[in-house]
């Protein structure tokens, strides 16, 4: 598994079961603030929540596809297992749409946590009134053709993002990030502690005492 560079140092790779906390335990976190604990130089440029509301976190199961081709899409719904997050490279094309409401209806019956789509998606009305996250760069309402090549479990990039397979991948309201299973731990740390401090400082705000203190 590659690591990334954060803020904190790398450690071993926690067990799976360490995983599951830990992901639990992103999922109460901001992906503002773990973005700002990557040194603010790790995120998704360009995605967007489609879905109505919900945090969105999960292991990637990756997928390259060529653009407008959703043939290996289908192959790794097949592949999905509970709490995978499907990460779609489709190279930001967005003339056809991926995935609509059947191949999210299918995901979600496989249980996995959600969609990124670095491309387009359809079947808007459906996705927007429902909590199943799906993230993509936009929608169109031409479909996508099955052929043409790709491939699963490799790196991506998901506007301008890198994810590795394995990658745990958070959502909300602001985007998506990608984290790296050896770099989760002092990562949580790192948000937990911007997390307080920040709760100090609206304390602050609503008290009348601010400072300043944000601006440093």
């Amino acid at each position: 598994m590659s690591s990334h560079a954060a803020t904190a140092p790398s450690v071993s790779s926690p067990t799976e079961e360490k995983l599951t906390q830990l992901m639990a335990e992103f999922a109460t976190c901001a992906v503002a603030n773990v973005s700002d604990n990557l040194d603010r130089l790790r995120g998704a440029k360009g995605i967007k929540p489609f879905h109505r509301s919900g945090v969105m976190v999960g292991r990637a199961l990756t997928v390259k596809v060529v653009p407008g081709s959703n043939g290996f899409i289908h192959r790794a719904l097949d592949m999905v297992t509970p709490g995978d997050v499907i990460v779609v490279d489709g190279g930001g094309y967005c003339d056809r749409a991926l995935i609509g409401e059947i191949m999210v209806a299918i995901a979600k019956s496989r249980g996995a946590a959600g969609y990124v789509i670095d491309g387009a998606i359809r079947d808007i009305d459906n996705i927007s009134s429902n909590d199943f996250p799906v993230f993509a760069r936009d929608f169109i309402h031409l479909g996508p053709y099955k052929d043409g090549p790709g491939a699963i479990n490799i790196p991506v990039s998901i506007g301008g993002m890198m994810v590795h397979p394995g990658d745990i991948v958070l959502g909300d309201a602001d985007g998506v990030v990608s984290i790296a299973p050896d770099e989760a731990e002092p990562l949580l740390a790192a948000t937990r502690a911007q997390q307080k401090k920040e709760e100090a400082i609206l304390a602050s705000v609503a008290a009348g005492t601010y400072t300043g203190a944000y601006a440093k």
